[in-house]
């Protein structure tokens, strides 16, 4: 599915917005949520809003290196409130604390380290050889193509264009996909669809967003199991994100993901993002919660 230019600005534009906070003043922000069609707050929404908020409390100068959070709640498609409480400001490196509140229940907390810039020895992991993003098909491709087969939750918003497009290098089933080796890996390209702000805290945030998409699906790969076939009931638990060099999120981005273990209803998925040029720009690593519905007895 071809979004125009407009429409494609128009949605980029939505998501840029719904990382913007309305100040309270004290370090407290409100922000906006929006309905992909998940039950609760998407959990990625979460995480850009929540690196935004700490961000604002912080000079430019020293860009976010690392954030850990944890899932509390399921959130509400309504407002959330994110107060900041600012730990630390040392010479070189800056911490942040940040609840998430929904009609004062506490729905989330993340701490977010900042550093100011400086040299130091060099490595990473080369990115895998996989093919491109270009002529492979989008998941939201896939999701209109399976038109009667998508089970009814899905059949609204998850056919709806959205500002950040995904791209699975090996498309699976998205209802039933194939039994994979525990170390196999599975990767997707990801990018805005339009051009974003410079401002490199809108990226760093829409990172943020866009890691928690798939993350969880590496850990149901081994086991045939995917969201759309109501066999499991799956919820985040946790989420780390590691920022290692500057990137843009309107360029294509290579998402490497496996699942090292899992195991008492929970399962742990890691993630390596790299630049199409072949740079590691950010790291990534959640726990979520796996849980195997079981059959309905029968009367």
């Amino acid at each position: 599915m071809t979004t125009d230019p407009a429409t494609a600005s128009r949605l980029v534009n939505e998501l840029v917005a719904l990382m913007q906070l309305e100040p309270l003043g004290g370090d407290r922000f409100r922000a906006q949520s929006e309905d992909i069609g998940t039950p609760a707050v998407f959990g990625g929404q979460v995480l850009g809003q929540s690196l935004m908020a700490a961000s604002l409390t912080v000079g430019a100068e020293r860009p976010v290196h690392s954030m850990h959070a944890y899932f509390l709640l399921p959130g509400e498609h309504a407002p959330i409130e994110y107060s900041v409480d600012r730990v630390r400001d040392g010479r070189s490196f800056t911490t942040r604390h940040v609840v998430a509140r929904q009609q004062e229940r506490i729905i989330f907390e993340m701490s977010a380290s900042f550093q100011t810039v400086d040299e130091g020895v060099e490595h990473q992991f080369d990115m895998p050889e996989v093919d491109g993003p270009d002529g492979l098909i989008s998941e939201l491709d896939q999701r209109i193509a399976l038109g009667d087969r998508l089970p009814e939750p899905w059949r609204t918003k998850a056919i709806q264009p959205h500002g950040i497009e995904y791209r699975r290098v090996d498309p699976e089933d998205l209802i039933a996909p194939q039994v994979r080796p525990t170390s196999a890996q599975s990767a997707i390209w990801m990018r805005a669809i339009a051009p974003l702000p410079d401002d490199p805290m809108v990226h760093r945030a829409l990172l943020a967003y866009a890691s928690d998409h798939g993350l969880l699906r590496a850990a149901m790969l081994p086991h045939g199991l995917s969201f759309m076939s109501g066999q499991v009931r799956p919820a985040s638990l946790d989420h780390a994100m590691w920022f290692h060099r500057d990137f843009r999120m309107d360029d294509w981005l290579l998402y490497v993901l496996d699942s090292p273990s899992a195991g008492g209803a929970r399962g742990l998925c890691r993630g390596s993002l790299y630049s199409r040029d072949g740079r590691l720009v950010a790291s990534a690593a959640q726990e979520g919660m796996l849980r195997i519905r079981k059959p309905a007895a029968r009367s």
